[in-house]
């Protein structure tokens, strides 16, 4: 029987990814306590990078969105493994995002907005967090929005 968490993803029509394996040496979560650390998540679809390249030029800002959604999609799909049950979810305390863009670029908030506005959906006021999003010239394998998080276990 799915928690309270897995039924509000049905709702919004998200079903959870296998949680991608790390590409280089890190671990994909740590645990300390009560808190959970996860690793920066690209926007991966089915083991492939959904999004590549650079937010305002050879990525609009529609799919920009879109693509942080999916990071936060794959950051839940670590926490899960992380946590065992996402009803175990406490808080989302803290969301970072990378966005690869050009120099003249400004709208990474908006770009981010797409997993912040997620964490809202699925977790309600629990998912309100802090929050820092930051242009970058590149990602790992030309992704286009990278987002890492922080949450607190009950």
């Amino acid at each position: 029987m799915a928690g309270r968490i897995e039924a509000r993803l049905a709702e919004l029509g998200i079903a959870l990814p296998t949680p991608a394996a790390p590409i280089a040496n890190y671990v994909p979560f740590s645990v300390s306590g009560k808190l959970v650390v996860v690793s920066g998540q690209i926007p991966l679809r089915e083991g492939k990078i959904a999004f590549t390249g650079k937010v305002g030029t050879a990525v609009s800002m529609e799919d920009g969105v879109a693509a942080a959604k999916l990071c936060f999609v794959n950051l839940l799909a670590q926490l899960k493994a992380a946590a065992g049950d996402l009803d175990r979810v406490a808080r989302v305390l803290r969301l970072g995002g990378f966005i690869a863009a050009g120099p003249d670029f400004t709208q990474h908030a908006v770009v981010m907005n797409g997993a912040s506005d997620l964490a809202v959906e699925v977790f309600g006021d629990a998912g309100r967090h802090a929050r820092t999003t930051i242009g970058v010239p590149s990602l790992p394998g030309d992704a286009a929005v990278e987002v890492e998080g922080i949450f607190e276990l009950a």
